[in-house]
């Protein structure tokens, strides 16, 4: 019975009367009485967990650190490394050149561009569609390749899609300054709307983060999601207008290609790019309010569901 348990002591007095031969000892502090952890002072899981843009700026190191590791990997033993994110984007615009130029002899329609200028703005669609092809398609697969910090209960796991769309993002950049270099090469000239690229991709980066939490929550449940979304991503490439314009579609069936989520998005980089005009500012603020709501729902999904990942995985 050790003395950190509270409880009463008797000892016996031999020389003492008999009414006071037994005496309590003073009674030794018990241990402190449990209380609830206070809501605001306690502990980080008793704290609520920033989402959407508050989960990327309380987490941005996390983010830095895991996209800088993710590009790393990917050129690992390479004897170019980075370089090549340069290379990559350069001879794509090469080939494309190559093939419409000298092979097909295609021109971009309603246009009296040479056939270069059709390599050119089918390279300005290929970048938006990239950095939505990248992100989404690898999105099935990428709770489960970071199982270990699934049961990490302190690592937020909803900043998984924000690594693979930085990532997106900076090759992207690249491939658009490459872009421009041809633009300027081709017509002399480089229009000041072509700093807008950033703002015009905004939608596409909201979409790319929706998609990418349902789908990296559903590829956790359902393993064969990889498989259907690389159907859903070559689908979405050739109804959108990347190897030609909306105008070029007939009007009859003009409104299935609209439903492309990045038909609006491909044109108004081409026309801040190549056109150097200013895009429909109203279907450009309709097209940001779908995608920031695609964007809120997917990440809705994933923080409901990914309480059962551990379960699973």
């Amino acid at each position: 019975m050790g003395p950190e348990r509270k409880r009463l002591q008797w000892k016996i007095h031999p020389g003492a009367p008999e009414s006071r031969k037994f005496r309590a000892f003073p009674e030794l502090p018990g241990p402190t009485p449990y209380r609830p952890l206070d809501p605001v002072s306690s502990s980080i899981h008793s704290r609520p967990r920033p989402i959407g843009l508050r989960t990327l700026h309380a987490n941005r190191q996390i983010v830095l650190q895991m996209a800088k590791r993710d590009m790393i990997e990917r050129y690992r033993g390479s004897m170019f490394g980075f370089l090549w994110s340069l290379l990559n984007p350069l001879f794509m615009l090469i080939v494309y050149t190559y093939v419409f130029t000298t092979v097909f002899g295609s021109k971009w329609p309603n246009s009296d561009a040479t056939s270069a200028n059709f390599a050119v703005n089918v390279f300005a669609g290929m970048i938006v569609f990239t950095i939505f092809s990248e992100s989404v398609s690898r999105a099935p697969t990428l709770v489960i390749q970071n199982a270990n910090l699934v049961k990490k209960v302190v690592f937020p796991l909803e900043v998984l899609p924000w690594v693979t769309l930085v990532s997106s993002l900076f090759h992207a950049l690249v491939s658009y300054a490459v872009l421009l270099v041809f633009v300027i090469g081709l017509s002399g000239r480089l229009s000041a709307t072509a700093l807008l690229f950033p703002l015009a991709i905004i939608p596409v980066a909201l979409l790319t983060l929706g998609m990418s939490w349902f789908l990296a929550s559903l590829g956790v449940f359902f393993r064969d999601a990889s498989h259907t979304v690389a159907l859903l991503v070559m689908t979405i490439m050739f109804v959108s207008p990347i190897f030609y314009p909306m105008s070029a579609v007939p009007a009859h069936v003009r409104w299935i290609f609209e439903l492309s989520p990045l038909a609006r998005s491909i044109e108004d980089c081409r026309s801040i790019v190549i056109l150097g005009t200013i895009p429909d500012l109203a279907g450009f603020a309709l097209n940001c309010v779908i995608a920031a709501v695609v964007a809120w729902l997917g990440l809705l999904w994933f923080m409901r569901t990914k309480h059962a990942f551990a379960d699973v995985l």
